[in-house]
């Protein structure tokens, strides 16, 4: 099929023949142009990104399912306390058991030697005040494997500690403030003291 050339308008004037004379042209900068802009536009379509909305927020099922987790722990927590609470008691009982079996089972030679004691009472009547003594000293000594030893000496400052005056006594052959007498005996030192002697201590002059 032959081509046959495009005949130009003759109303619409081309740019590149010369303007006739006396007719003012616009100047080609004005014109409209019909391409695609030269800068890049911004792209309406792009998704925000993850901190334009703060993420997607949880549902309701996962806050319920993160608070019956955080119950569970607290109930588990609750039992295990619980369970060492009981067992510090148990252990705590059988310690205190153990220990009053061995205080009671240290006294029972004592006991054993007053009945033996006892038993010859009638026989000789001096024999009895040794057996005595006897038992009186293997009691102390028993006390004093335990941690509670004797305190019964005289000529001794008084200590407030370890001494309870009971009586002051004018005595010239004792230093001032010093124990004259024991009246009954003190057993222990310091936070395992079980009692104070009590003591009487020479006057001031």
């Amino acid at each position: 099929m032959p081509i046959h050339p495009r005949e130009s308008d003759p109303a619409v004037p081309d740019p590149a023949d010369p303007a006739p004379e006396g007719a003012v042209r616009p100047p080609r900068g004005d014109l409209p142009r019909s391409g695609p802009p030269s800068g890049p536009e911004p792209d309406t379509d792009e998704e925000p990104g993850p901190d334009a909305a703060g993420g997607p927020a949880p549902s309701e099922d996962e806050h319920t399912a993160e608070l019956k987790e955080l119950e569970d722990r607290w109930r588990r927590a609750l039992a295990d306390l619980d369970n060492l609470r009981k067992r510090h008691t148990r252990e705590l009982e059988r310690e205190r058991t153990s220990e009053r079996s061995r205080t009671a089972a240290a006294f029972l030679p004592v006991v054993d030697n007053l009945e033996l004691a006892l038993t010859h009472a009638g026989s000789d009547p001096g024999a009895i005040v040794e057996g005595v003594r006897a038992v009186r000293d293997q009691a102390v000594n028993v006390l004093e494997l335990l941690g509670y030893p004797r305190h019964a000496e005289t000529g001794v400052a008084f200590d407030p500690a370890r001494h309870e005056v009971v009586g002051v006594v004018q005595d010239p052959d004792a230093p001032p403030g010093t124990v004259v007498e024991v009246l009954r005996p003190g057993y222990g030192d310091g936070e395992r003291q079980l009692r104070p002697a009590a003591v009487t201590v020479a006057k001031r002059e």
